[in-house]
């Protein structure tokens, strides 16, 4: 991987990749965002978190969806990802649209000589594993063209992993601005970075619950369409510690209070989602479901139709 120095002087107007990018991608879909904002409805800040019923809290095994069979009548249009004529940027406006609410990894860094940090949002973020805690990010773009959340990442193997509440919805989009090389995400939002103990990445302050994160290995993917362009770097990252807020956590510091964390979660475009409501479901027991003998026929290795 090429050195921060090599890196601009190969590509000096890194920002304005992003600008062309998002102009390509045209994930805005309003030419007067603002106007089209005007005509929306206020933000609803008296609405509260809640739990409600399942829509069918009287489903049996074997039923099937809870619609009545209506979304059977619907048929389905075969996409292939690579059909001729399609462009690569269909697939990803389709993937971020369709596989949604996406959790926000919102990554700090820091440069490997410490002179400059980055903060900024990663929607190809997940959870995966507990022992040892593990997380992966996605960064779009190879090594070649690595912006500097990757870049410090890589070169301290190093990061702090942030969830992004209601609080701070519009100062965490900004993290995406197309700033110049060296601006400073913190000062243009006015986030609060706090210490960390183990990484010297900063947290964000205002964030309810992060990690500090090592990193474990990369793996750099190439297009299928585009022969020898990288296009994906995914980041392996190991949690070796946890920051929640104090009026957030249960005692047993085991449980994330959903009421207090108000998690904003991406959709597709330019479209982020609040989770207001949540309902409960316990995991059934095999024994209890089946002991009236009702769900005997169902009890097969092969479903009709398959």
């Amino acid at each position: 991987m090429s050195s921060d120095k090599e890196q601009r002087e190969q590509d000096p107007s890194a920002h304005e990749h992003m600008v062309d990018s998002e102009k390509h991608v045209q994930r805005n879909p309003h030419p007067d965002f603002k106007k089209v904002e005007g005509s929306r409805p206020d933000w609803r800040a008296e609405e509260k978190w809640a739990f409600t019923k399942t829509k069918d809290p009287n489903w049996k095994l074997g039923q099937g969806g809870n619609d009545g069979g209506e979304s059977l009548k619907k048929e389905h249009i075969e996409i292939d990802p690579y059909e001729d004529g399609r462009p690569g940027i269909f697939n990803y406006k389709l993937l971020i649209s369709a596989i949604i609410p996406r959790p926000i990894g919102f990554v700090s860094t820091v440069s490997k000589d410490g002179k400059s940090t980055n903060l900024a949002p990663y929607s190809f973020f997940q959870v995966i594993g507990f022992d040892p805690p593990i997380f992966i990010v996605g960064f779009a773009g190879g090594f070649d063209h690595a912006k500097d959340s990757l870049r410090n990442l890589v070169d301290t193997g190093e990061c702090c992993i942030n969830i992004i509440s209601e609080h701070f919805l519009e100062a965490a989009n900004t993290c995406s601005i197309n700033a110049p090389h060296g601006t400073s995400e913190w000062a243009i939002t006015g986030l609060h970075p706090a210490p960390c103990r183990d990484v010297k990445a900063s947290r964000v302050k205002e964030s309810v619950f992060s990690v500090e994160g090592k990193l474990m290995e990369t793996k750099e993917y190439e297009s299928r369409v585009t022969k020898g362009k990288k296009t994906c770097v995914l980041a392996i990252i190991e949690g070796i510690r946890f920051w929640a807020r104090e009026d957030a956590i249960n005692e047993d510091r085991n449980i994330i209070d959903p009421a207090v964390l108000r998690p904003i979660s991406r959709l597709g475009g330019i479209t982020y989602g609040r989770l207001l409501e949540g309902v409960e479901l316990p995991r059934p027991e095999f024994d209890k479901a089946t002991k009236d003998g009702k769900a005997e026929g169902l009890l097969k290795p092969k479903t009709e139709g398959q």
